[in-house]
């Protein structure tokens, strides 16, 4: 499907209280702003938008309640890898860390988890793609207890 100029592919499965599904498209980072004036500050990246609505919307599509409770969450993110580029690890922007405020936020919108402090452990990994594929990859699973 395409949403706001982003391909989304979304494969979910639930197995006991364990959801896992994919977004494609270009994972963005949330949390930079830069300022445009008047003591106006917005999010630096333009992609953002269309990110969390990719997330959001198939995060409706997914989920009739959202996860309550403790979570721990795992996150993939696979950027394209410019051809120019021999190392093997992306240790460039986007930062993990924003890469990851975007995404939990989308899921929380999108109805996945109920909020983002129910999420206490924590994996979030940032590679490049290796057969073209962009997007994330998420793992979230209920803690006992």
């Amino acid at each position: 499907m395409l949403l706001g100029g982003f391909w989304c592919y979304v494969s979910h499965t639930i197995e006991s209280m364990i959801s896992k599904f994919s977004v494609e498209g270009l994972p963005a980072p949330q949390g930079s702003k830069k300022h445009v004036g008047n003591g106006r500050m917005v999010e630096a990246s333009k992609y953002l938008p269309a990110w969390r609505k990719a997330i959001e919307t198939e995060c409706r599509s997914l989920f009739e309640e959202p996860m309550d409770g403790a979570l721990e969450v795992e996150l993939w993110f696979y950027l394209p890898k410019p051809s120019s580029i021999s190392r093997e690890f992306p240790t460039v922007m986007p930062d993990v860390d924003k890469l990851v405020r975007g995404c939990l936020d989308g899921m929380t919108n999108g109805g996945a988890i109920v909020d983002d402090s129910r999420v206490v452990d924590l994996h979030a990994y940032k590679r490049y793609s290796v057969d073209g594929w962009t997007g994330v990859e998420v793992v979230v699973q209920h803690l006992e207890g």
